[in-house]
């Protein structure tokens, strides 16, 4: 192990160091009360574990790792009904269902460690690939083979470091970008927002807002959500299943035990057609970041009232009225985003099987198990 570093893997998040918050400071996903959330309301396909990294005895970086067993999951993802799908449903299955992530998959975004002071690249690449190591023979005594580690979301200038270290020998990918939107100081109310469009995009706000006539639009209490937890968890699943890809689909409880651990930095809102709940959207407050987190709503309502299109519209007025630096919206629907104003950032992750063989096919397999996806950029503003 590297001089005066070590590290301690727990598995729960009461054996946590006292000082655990005071590393996470700078990062919501990493702090104990969103840690609980996962530990509560995880995946069923899911585990995770939680690093401490220590300087001696003191306690500088904290990591996340979740376990997923894809072998547990009812569908991949069923939009994409195609051989192509098939075969790549199969070979996850036989060579690809034990998966483990040093980071955070349930979310976009470099958010799988943090560290209190000034750590070199070195040590993180070596770190990285230590507890991945040790998490690794941790399941080997349990009788579970880990096929793939994966280390993701890095932003560009981090994944340039970590490939001078220990991660040269390490297969890097490139997926879609994630859609960031860089708020301008200026703007102080959803007025500048509207304004700054060029006419065809201002056109097709009042479009989209018009459409939305008759909809109630309001947060909801931590009461509601656990009121209208079925009907959260089926729009959500309605639009989860429809992706192309899944790793994991969330517990029914996930939204109602977030709101309780997180309160007034986790929003969700609902949107109502005839006092039904057709639509929800969430967001989660880290710092001056405004992370968009899921969402879910009725397709057939969607499309008749622009539903999506107004969420992200929504979205980006909260951001906007509450001062935030910029919006985190992920990396689905990139199009549609782009209409809004979000930019795309390239992040990189780093895979490998634990397989050796397997392994040296790794630039050859993941293009072919990844959906590729042709976009086009939109300008909104003048």
């Amino acid at each position: 192990m590297l001089d005066h570093y070590s590290f301690q893997i727990y598995a729960n998040t009461s054996q946590l160091p006292k000082s655990w918050d005071q590393v996470a400071v700078e990062n919501i996903f990493l702090q104990t009360h969103y840690l609980k959330v996962l530990e509560n309301s995880a995946p069923t396909n899911m585990r995770c574990f939680y690093i401490g990294i220590f300087e001696d005895t003191e306690l500088i970086g904290v990591a996340l790792a979740q376990y997923l067993d894809l072998n547990k999951l009812e569908s991949f993802g069923e939009r994409d009904k195609c051989i192509k799908t098939y075969v790549r449903n199969f070979i996850f299955k036989n060579f690809a269902s034990h998966v483990l992530f040093l980071g955070n998959n349930m979310i976009t975004g470099q958010n799988g460690y943090a560290f209190s002071k000034t750590v070199d690249f070195k040590c993180i690449s070596d770190l990285l690939l230590d507890c991945s190591a040790a998490i690794i023979k941790y399941f080997k005594q349990k009788n579970i083979t880990i096929h793939i580690v994966s280390f993701k979301d890095f932003y560009e200038h981090c994944s340039e470091e970590l490939k001078k270290f220990g991660f040269a020998t390490v297969y890097e990918f490139k997926t879609q970008p994630n859609m960031i939107f860089e708020l301008p100081k200026h703007w102080q109310n959803n007025e500048d927002y509207i304004s700054a469009f060029s006419k065809k995009y201002r056109d097709q706000y009042k479009r989209a807002h018009k459409k939305a006539d008759g909809i109630a639009i309001r947060e909801l209490s931590l009461e509601e959500i656990t009121s209208y937890e079925e009907r959260i968890y089926e729009l959500y699943h309605h639009v989860a299943k429809n992706a192309p890809f899944n790793t994991f689909f969330l517990a029914k409880s996930h939204f109602s035990v977030f709101k309780k651990n997180c309160g007034d930095r986790f929003r969700l809102t609902g949107y109502f057609w005839e006092e039904k709940l057709i639509g929800f959207h969430s967001l989660l407050l880290n710092g001056d970041v405004l992370e968009t987190y899921f969402l879910g709503y009725d397709e057939q309502i969607q499309k008749e009232k622009m539903l999506y299109l107004n969420m992200l519209y929504n979205m980006t007025q909260f951001g906007i009225e509450n001062q935030f630096k910029k919006i985190i919206f992920g990396r689905t629907a990139l199009e549609i985003k782009s209409s809004i104003g979000a930019e795309p950032v390239m992040m990189s992750g780093f895979i490998y099987h634990t397989n050796t063989w397997i392994n040296k096919l790794m630039p050859k397999l993941f293009p072919q198990l990844e959906p590729s996806l042709a976009w086009q950029q939109r300008h909104p503003f003048k």
